[in-house]
């Protein structure tokens, strides 16, 4: 019976382990599958498909050193640019961005629907829009410079995965 309870007690540990860089640290959801770190990247979450859609999401921590990776605002447009709406509407009109402070942090978002065209770039050139695409994006103002949270997938995916995502936003601190 003991052995259990540690056990137990063990699993949930990793499973709420946090994540940290750049002076921050938080706790991502223990549904979501670290990828570990790539180049820009502190660490990678994989994101499993929810019943009718046939792809995952994939949510991104990016982070370029203290005073890089551009501005806040510059950083929300360039995201909400990756998105096309349908009949050419405005995606600046289909996005809603919001700001607020936890524990001291600045921490802006930016929710975006419709036609994804990927990053763009000369090492990730825009493709076609994938229909039906969301994302969830947070600009975080940390002690050693900004650090950028990308949820991006299947617009059904995503949304089944907002709550967490706003969860692990809410757990935010300095490190």
């Amino acid at each position: 019976m003991k052995t259990r309870s540690i056990l137990a007690t063990l699993a949930l540990a990793i499973a709420l382990k946090a994540d940290s860089g750049a002076g921050l640290k938080w706790t991502a959801p223990a549904t979501w599958k670290s990828e570990g770190s790539r180049p820009m990247r502190l660490v990678s979450y994989s994101i499993p498909a929810v019943p009718g859609d046939s792809n995952g999401a994939e949510c991104g921590v990016y982070y370029f050193g203290q005073g890089q990776g551009g501005s806040v605002a510059d950083n929300i447009a360039r995201w909400i640019g990756q998105f096309r709406q349908p009949n050419g509407k405005s995606s600046n009109d289909a996005a809603k961005v919001d700001h607020r402070t936890t524990r001291g942090i600045k921490v802006s978002t930016v929710d975006i629907s419709g036609g994804y065209t990927g990053m763009g770039g000369p090492m990730a050139p825009a493709g076609p829009p994938k229909a039906g695409y969301r994302m969830l994006g947070a600009v975080v103002e940390g002690p050693q410079g900004s650090v950028f949270f990308k949820l991006v997938g299947p617009a059904k995916t995503v949304g089944q995965n907002q709550a967490a995502f706003d969860k692990m936003l809410a757990t935010l601190s300095p490190q």
